[in-house]
């Protein structure tokens, strides 16, 4: 095209062609031109191949922590260089600390065949302590478990609605299906959206119908959701009952007196049997050892109760009455209210393991006059990050 334009260029200076001929011949390569232009904005420009987005997966783990200063009060502005994160003792970065509201689930123990100091009184006033000292945008559910868990309320921030479920619907029940409650608070934890969430349980821990595997595995279980568990525990006030109770068998025995075989206690109705081995010691020995076997089960669930709480990043509280069981309420509910929620990336990641894993999770303060407290044992099932 460029060669045409050159020579019409040199035609018209060249030559003495009439004005007409000149100006028909003008419009004809002006045409021609059009044309072209035309036919070039018509080619299509060649798309180039798609690039297909590339996926990046972030993961981050949360964990709770209770931060306050040297006087014992809530540590205000928080940072995430004040932290120092492990996990199996390697060294992690905080990503993000937040205050936001608490989700609690309160979980009640209303059931077991054999219970002395447990009552429903101090259950209900317990937790009825609890939901009115936690803040009001704090989301509130109760359950409560004897011969099967029901529900007490949903999920809701109405303090009203759930004090009234704790007056109307909580009774009392022959059994205690604590490992039922677990799976039960389980599901329940996961149709909640919100970060910080909690458990309190006020319990003796005893289970009537399921065996130590069962109870294992459902606790276990439970630590996938990184809740956080704080106990208020009737196991020291049963076991005050059971010394009590192994006290007056023996003042019993200290009283019989030691009579020759076949002679009658006069302290007795006339032929009631009290030879060695007769029907008085039998029941006595039966009942101890009742009594002894409460107290060793009692024992062994404190015991479990408190690894419970310690893996979940929450305490467990022994009251030894039932008025120090409603004050150590405000205790709980201050220990939850000065918590923020803490987020790293693990350096391991979650989605690659070949299979469940435990990991240890531990947090502490590297700023002064800060006292951060947070370990937590976090159960990683394979497949469900």
């Amino acid at each position: 095209m460029t060669d045409l334009i050159q020579f019409s260029t040199i035609f018209f200076a060249g030559s003495h062609i009439k004005p007409l001929i000149m100006r028909n011949f003008l419009f004809f390569i002006l045409a021609i031109l059009s044309f072209s232009t035309f036919i070039f904005a018509q080619t299509p420009t060649p798309t180039p191949p798609e690039e297909k987005p590339e996926t990046v997966i972030t993961e981050e783990i949360k964990i709770n922590i209770s931060a306050i200063d040297e006087f014992g009060k809530f540590a205000e502005s928080l940072k995430t260089d004040d932290l120092i994160i492990t996990e199996n003792n390697v060294l992690h970065q905080a990503t993000g600390v937040r205050k936001v509201p608490a989700g609690v689930l309160i979980i009640l123990d209303t059931g077991g065949e054999e219970r002395h100091a447990k009552d429903i009184r101090t259950t209900r006033a317990t937790a009825k302590s609890i939901v009115n000292l936690l803040r009001n945008d704090d989301s509130i559910a109760v359950i409560q478990y004897a011969d099967k868990v029901e529900k007490i309320s949903d999920w809701t921030t109405n303090k009203s609605e759930v004090l009234f479920g704790l007056d109307k619907k909580l009774k009392f029940g022959k059994h205690s299906v604590f490992v039922e409650a677990i799976k039960f608070a389980t599901e329940m934890l996961e149709t909640s959206t919100n970060d910080n969430r909690h458990i309190i349980l006020i319990t003796d821990g005893l289970d009537s119908l399921s065996n130590q595997p069962d109870k294992q595995n459902a606790i276990r279980n439970l630590l996938v959701t990184t809740v956080n568990i704080h106990i208020l525990s009737y196991t020291q006030m049963e076991q005050n009952v059971v010394v009590e109770r192994q006290k007056g068998l023996g003042k019993r025995a200290e009283n019989r007196p030691n009579l020759p075989p076949g002679a009658s206690n006069p302290r007795l109705p006339p032929g009631t049997n009290t030879t060695p081995g007769g029907m008085t010691i039998n029941l006595d020995r039966a009942m101890a050892k009742k009594i002894r076997q409460r107290g060793e089960d009692l024992s062994k669930s404190q015991k479990d109760l408190t690894e419970l709480s310690e893996d979940a990043n929450g305490e467990i509280y022994l009251p030894e009455n039932r008025d120090e069981m409603i004050e150590l309420a405000e205790k709980v509910v201050k220990t939850i209210d000065s918590q923020y929620v803490v987020t790293y990336s693990p350096k391991r990641p979650l989605n690659e393991i070949k299979q469940d894993e435990t990991r240890i999770i531990e947090v502490s303060s590297k700023r002064a006059g800060l006292i951060v407290q947070a370990r937590r044992k976090l159960v990683v099932k394979k497949g469900r990050q």
